[in-house]
């Protein structure tokens, strides 16, 4: 592979990933575009802009906003990493894998084939885009804060929650909040020294957003877990650790975005338990110690 592919496989590659985040935020042209590309990648690695404006019927410039969009400059480029994601996921994918949205007539059989499909591509995809050097620095700033505040609303809170007991069990300060005026209660009384993580999938939840901006604003470290890059956490989050979710239409917040958020968290968790390694895993001996000797009724 060539260093300018390397190059581009860290500024776009994985178009298809990062078309599904951008949906949302596409014009409707454009969106057409994507909706062409997502539904027919290795046939659109072959098409010139006039045939893939043509199928969306839509005009050749929507085509051109659309790859400089992604950060191409040529749709040559962007056909590239087509054809290589589609190779790749082809690679990684059973031929026998259920495949599409979750219908009414479906059997259980079904919907469990396509909810591990969808979960599994969720967390294939979350760590192809899941930046390390980003990782890295937000494992650095968790180690080091004196207190880590945690806000999430919705599926979200779940995920907040599950990294709060994380923290603690290593001897952490890790607060999350259960509604928005206790965060942003919280969030104002924050200093240079503290962490402020929020979580949204959408990245558009307002209490939560609100919540970051607090922090930002208090001089805390902030951190956005959120499936769009561009979104307005992320325009309050000196951190943004994104993940791919592939959602169905059947309670689309909370499944595939969930189960992408918790694999990032634990990734988070993990990290920071590796910079004071023998402090937290005696910490993890010590409260394992503990709550099996009062589970069994001893002091």
């Amino acid at each position: 592979m060539s260093k300018r592919r390397n190059d581009r496989a860290g500024a776009q590659g994985l178009p298809l990933i990062r078309l599904r985040s951008a949906l949302v935020r596409l014009r409707p042209s454009e969106r057409r575009v994507a909706d062409q590309i997502l539904a027919y990648p290795k046939a659109a690695a072959q098409w010139t802009i006039a045939e893939l404006a043509g199928r969306a019927d839509t005009s050749t410039t929507s085509v051109v906003r659309l790859y400089q969009r992604l950060g191409y400059e040529r749709l040559q480029d962007l056909r590239g990493d087509l054809l290589h994601e589609v190779a790749r996921q082809e690679l990684a994918l059973e031929p026998e894998a259920a495949s599409g949205d979750i219908d009414r007539a479906d059997t259980l059989a079904d919907v469990v084939a396509k909810v591990v499909q969808a979960e599994t591509a969720s967390l294939s995809d979350t760590a192809d885009l899941l930046g390390m050097e980003t990782l890295g620095q937000a494992v650095d700033k968790v180690a080091a804060a004196r207190r880590v505040d945690l806000f999430g609303l919705g599926a979200s809170a779940i995920v907040a929650t599950d990294l709060e007991q994380k923290l603690t069990r290593i001897g952490r300060t890790a607060l999350r909040w259960p509604d928005s005026h206790s965060a942003w209660t919280a969030a104002v009384t924050l200093t240079s020294d503290c962490v402020a993580l929020a979580i949204s999938h959408t990245g558009e939840t307002r209490d939560t957003v609100g919540y970051l901006a607090l922090a930002r604003q208090a001089g805390a470290v902030t951190i956005a877990l959120t499936n769009q890059p561009d979104s307005s956490i992320a325009q309050q989050a000196d951190i943004v650790l994104t993940t791919a979710a592939r959602e169905t239409g059947f309670r689309s917040g909370a499944l595939g975005s969930r189960i992408a958020q918790l694999m990032v968290v634990d990734c988070l968790f993990i990290g920071v338990a590796q910079v004071s390694y023998e402090r937290s895993m005696r910490a993890l001996r010590d409260t394992h110690a503990a709550v099996r000797r009062l589970a069994a009724g001893q002091p």
